[in-house]
C-alpha cells in the first residue's frame, strides 16, 4: 500500500537539514509524525520516526546522570560509548577534555582540580562519544569507585604529562595502581588480557603537553616500557596538536560501527546513524530500529562503500561501518 504522503510532509522534512540542536530535530520529527497519514502503508515510516525521536531523547545530547550511592559514583552512559580518562595530578586531563568537547571543566595548575567524575560529549564525525574526566590517581591512593568506573567503561585513555621529569615512572605508577584493582590495559585489537585474573580494558596512552622542550626524549623513555601494541598518541591539548588523530583512536576503542537505516524509495539520513557492536548482523539493526522490524523482517538491501549497491541480503548478514540498510517486512 502506497504511503501517499502530503506535500506538507516533504516541506517539513527539509527543515531537518538546517536543524542545529537535538531539540529542534525532535520537534521537527514529531511534526512529521503528526503529518503522516495513519494507515498500513505508512507503518514502517511511523516506526522509523518514533525510533529516531526516542534515540534523540535518550542520547548523548542530554546531560548524563551522575549519581553517588554508598560512596560509589555511577555515570549513565550516553552517545556511542563511554571512555574514561585517568592520569596523575596535573597530567592535563581536564584541558584535554575541554579541547575535545564543548565542555568547560575547571582547569588549574594545581593538583586535584577535578574532584568528582565529570562527563562531556566529544563529537566525532556524525556521532557523539562520552568522555569522563576523573580525579587524579596517585602512588598512594585510588578510590574504589574509580576502579569501578574504569571497569564499566567501553575504553580507557591514560593521560601522561610528557613534560614530567619521569613520565615513564608516572606510567608505571598508573599501571601498578590499576593492577592492584585487578585491571589490565590491552590494545583495542585484543579481546582479553594475557593474565586471566585481570579485568581487561581496551586502552590507549596519550602523551600530553607534547609541545614541551624534552618531549621527544621523554616519549622515547615511555616507549621502552610500554607494550608496543598499545597506541601511544602524542598531543598538545593546549595547542591542538594531534587531537584529530586522537578522536579517531578513541572511536576505535569503542569497537562499534555506524549503520544507516533507509526507507525504500528515499535517501538515507547520513547524519543519524545507529551504533552497533562490530560483528552485528542485519537482525541486530532491525532490533535497534523497532521491535516490529525484528519480528517481521523478511530481507534487507544493502549499500556499502566498496562492495554492495542495493543487493539483497538475509538477516544474518554481518554489517560493516557506514553500511546503508533498507529493511523489508
Amino acid at each position: 500500500m502506497p504511503a501517499n504522503l502530503p506535500p506538507q510532509y516533504f516541506d517539513t522534512e527539509k527543515k531537518l537539514k538546517t536543524a542545529k540542536t537535538p531539540e529542534e530535530r525532535i520537534n521537527i520529527l514529531e511534526e512529521l509524525l503528526a503529518i503522516v497519514p495513519k494507515h498500513k502503508g505508512t507503518e514502517k515510516l511511523q516506526a522509523l520516526l518514533k525510533t529516531k525521536i526516542a534515540k534523540l531523547k535518550s542520547t548523548a545530547q542530554k546531560k548524563p546522570t551522575i549519581a553517588k550511592h554508598g560512596g560509589v559514583f555511577y555515570i549513565d552512559k550516553a552517545g556511542a560509548g563511554q571512555v574514561i580518562l585517568i592520569g596523575l595530578p596535573n597530567a592535563g586531563k581536564s584541558m584535554l577534555v575541554k579541547s575535545l568537547t564543548n565542555a568547560n571543566p575547571e582547569i588549574g595548575d594545581y593538583p586535584f582540580t577535578t574532584r568528582i567524575p565529570s562527563p562531556a560529549m566529544m563529537p566525532f564525525e556524525n556521532i557523539q562519544i562520552q568522555l569522563v574526566d576523573t580525579p587524579p590517581i596517585t602512588a598512594d591512593y585510588m578510590e574504589y569507585w574509580h576502579a569501578e568506573l574504569v571497569k564499566g567503561a567501553d575504553g580507557v585513555v591514560v593521560v601522561l604529562d610528557i613534560s614530567s621529569p619521569e613520565p615513564a615512572s608516572d606510567l608505571e605508577i598508573l599501571l601498578s595502581k590499576l593492577r592492584e584493582k585487578r585491571i589490565g590495559l590491552i590494545p583495542d585489537s585484543h579481546s582479553t588480557s594475557e593474565e586471566a585474573s585481570l579485568f581487561s580494558k581496551s586502552a590507549l596512552i596519550v602523551a600530553n603537553k607534547y609541545d614541551s622542550v624534552a618531549s621527544e626524549e621523554n616519549l622515547a623513555s615511555v616507549k621502552k616500557i610500554l607494550d608496543p601494541e598499545l597506541d601511544l598518541i602524542p598531543v598538545s591539548a593546549s595547542r591542538g596538536d594531534g587531537l584529530e588523530i586522537l578522536r579517531r583512536k578513541i572511536f576505535s576503542l569503542l569497537k562499534v560501527i555506524r549503520v544507516y537505516s533507509k526507507i525504500p524509495g528515499k535517501k538515507a539520513d547520513l547524519e543519524d546513524p545507529f551504533t552497533l557492536k562490530i560483528g552485528s548482523s542485519v537482525m541486530s539493526l532491525a532490533k535497534a530500529v523497532h521491535k516490529d522490524f525484528a519480528q517481521k523482517l523478511k530481507y534487507a538491501r544493502i549499500w556499502s562503500k566498496n562492495k554492495y549497491q542495493g543487493q539483497k541480503v538475509n538477516r544474518d548478514h554481518t554489517l560493516e561501518d557506514e553500511d546503508i540498510i533498507e529493511l523489508h517486512i
